[in-house]
């Protein structure tokens, strides 16, 4: 562990997208990284999302899209952060998410997405590297 608290993140599966093995994957990659995780299960509205994130006090939010359904998920999950005055939620993401729509998704204000070729590892030094902008 690093100073002060850990890394709290919830990982999320909004929408009707069944598959979930990617986002358990992460999960416990992160875990096993010392990054405290919040898992919410299949099926899970953003609003249900923002919430989790909100009373869990996480640091940031992944999502795992394959519905294709991942510009409308991603920019409500942010407009109701933003709502919730909880911008400080970093917001990032994977899935099936074509290379075009990466940009639009960053110009939205999500943080990074991972296409289905990055590895755990990754994903794990990357939140990791959160810590550093971490006002605790």
């Amino acid at each position: 562990m690093t100073h002060g608290h850990p890394l709290r993140v919830v990982v999320a599966k909004p929408g009707l997208d069944g598959h979930d093995r990617g986002a358990k994957v992460v999960a416990r990659a992160l875990r096993d990284a010392g990054v405290e995780v919040v898992y919410t299960g299949l099926h899970q509205t953003p609003e249900q999302v923002v919430e989790a994130a909100i009373q869990e006090d996480a640091q940031a939010i992944g999502l795992s899209i394959l519905s294709g359904a991942h510009m409308t998920l991603f920019k409500r999950v942010l407009e109701l952060l933003a709502e919730r005055d909880a911008t400080d939620i970093v917001v990032f993401g994977g899935g099936i998410i074509p290379d075009a729509d990466i940009p639009l998704l960053e110009e939205m204000g999500v943080a990074r997405i991972f296409t289905p070729g990055a590895s755990t590892q990754e994903i794990v030094d990357w939140v990791n590297g959160l810590r550093e902008r971490q006002p605790h």
